[in-house]
């Protein structure tokens, strides 16, 4: 690969984790920190007039991004936040008559930790497994809702494996069982259409970092017709409807907005672009590596998202240090630090030998075909290096394969 074919490295192929912000949404933050730098909160003067100004109209631009009014969006610091307060909030406002929640083993940590919290303060809480293909079962979802539900939890795409839920479905389920449905939509937004009133959502989390906007911004979607009450997290100024206390950041807020903007012109492009790369991905790496497998389904997933298990490494920790000029990741960012296998992918039904192999590819904005190909060559490379060392666990982890969804994503 000649340095012509391939203009920039290293390449950044883990834009599940993180993106780089846009250019463009750096250019709109820029003046909320220094000309535009009024408190948003403080509107007896023109400076912080100005400041409400701009995050009301970023309020408005991500609301129209998942088909929300404005007045419906609150401000956090990102999903994880988001999160939290969606399931705790609801959760603990509505305990005196309702203290079950339903939720899947393959979600975010932030949600299975909050129900965990729940659960050690008395709550009832049901995590339900996934099929092979790494998707909930409607019928064992239904079956798991009471009359003491009070909240259903799915994630719209997951972190990892990338696999995008049937939200409308569950969202008519919920509503036709009076349960509340929360979505934590940090992987979805802007990469594949959300609608809040036609899912039926009644709460969705999302997260500015996951769409080329700031770190440290995110909001939560909370419906008001039928209004979704729920306890705040935090005391203070009871800014953000009395949900979210605390001083907005302005600029933060702008960026989001600005990325939100952006995604609701270029999504359907990108989708296909992204896809479309993605998939000639996917034909190199399964011609060339032996044993190679699609983990999660191909028929719904992210158009950037490739998880595979490649058993001829054997740890794929070892692969990760084979490449110091392609970033790959081994699921998720928020998790990295853990040694044992990816609990997403155990819960496929994998044994933890092919867990062990598993890797996450995230594509996006600004991954070009030349890095695309520059990554193959050296993936393909690298595993060729490893394999000759990593026979016995390559053997266990191609027994340790189910039969299952695989293919072109």
């Amino acid at each position: 690969m000649t340095a012509a074919a391939n203009p920039r490295t290293p390449v950044y192929l883990d834009y599940q984790a993180t993106t780089p912000a846009d250019p463009q949404v750096v250019e709109a933050m820029l003046p909320y920190f220094t000309g535009i730098f009024g408190n948003p909160h403080s509107q007896g003067h023109g400076f912080g007039r100005a400041a409400r100004d701009a995050v009301e109209a970023a309020r408005a631009e991500i609301a129209a991004l998942i088909g929300a009014s404005p007045r419906e969006i609150v401000f956090t610091s990102g999903a994880t936040e988001a999160n939290n307060l969606a399931i705790k909030g609801a959760a603990r406002f509505h305990r005196a008559e309702r203290d079950h929640i339903v939720t899947s083993v393959t979600e975010h940590k932030c949600v299975l930790e909050s129900c965990a919290s729940l659960a050690a303060d008395g709550f009832t809480v049901s995590t339900l497994p996934v099929q092979a293909d790494g998707l909930i079962d409607l019928e064992r979802l239904e079956a798991a809702i009471s009359p003491r539900t009070v909240l259903v939890s799915v994630m719209a795409a997951n972190n990892e494996i990338g696999v995008v839920a049937p939200l409308a479905a569950i969202g008519r389920l919920c509503r036709a069982r009076g349960v509340l449905f929360h979505t934590d939509a940090a992987q979805a937004l802007g990469k594949i259409p959300l609608d809040v009133e036609a899912m039926g959502i009644d709460l969705m989390s999302l997260s500015a970092h996951k769409l080329y906007g700031p770190k440290g911004i995110g909001a939560l979607y909370v419906r008001r017709r039928p209004r979704v009450r729920l306890e705040p997290l935090l005391s203070g100024g009871g800014q953000e409807r009395g949900l979210r206390s605390g001083t907005l950041a302005t600029p933060l807020c702008v960026g989001f907005g600005a990325a939100c903007r952006i995604a609701q012109t270029e999504m359907a492009a990108e989708a296909e672009r992204i896809g479309a790369l993605r998939d000639h991905l996917w034909r190199r790496l399964s011609q060339e590596l032996p044993g190679v497998r699609l983990n999660g389904t191909a028929a719904a997933r992210l158009p950037g998202n490739l998880n595979i298990s490649i058993p001829a490494i054997g740890d794929a920790e070892a692969l990760l240090a084979a490449l110091p000029d392609v970033a790959i990741s081994t699921g998720s960012a928020c998790t990295s630090a853990a040694v044992e296998a990816s609990y997403v992918l155990r819960a496929l039904g994998i044994g933890e030998a092919a867990a062990r192999t598993g890797v996450r590819i995230g594509l996006g904005r600004f991954t070009t075909r030349a890095e695309i190909d520059y990554a193959c060559e050296r993936i393909v490379s690298a595993v060729q290096r490893l394999s000759a060392c990593a026979q016995p666990a390559w053997s266990n982890a191609l027994e340790a394969i189910e039969t299952g969804p695989a293919g072109s994503p």
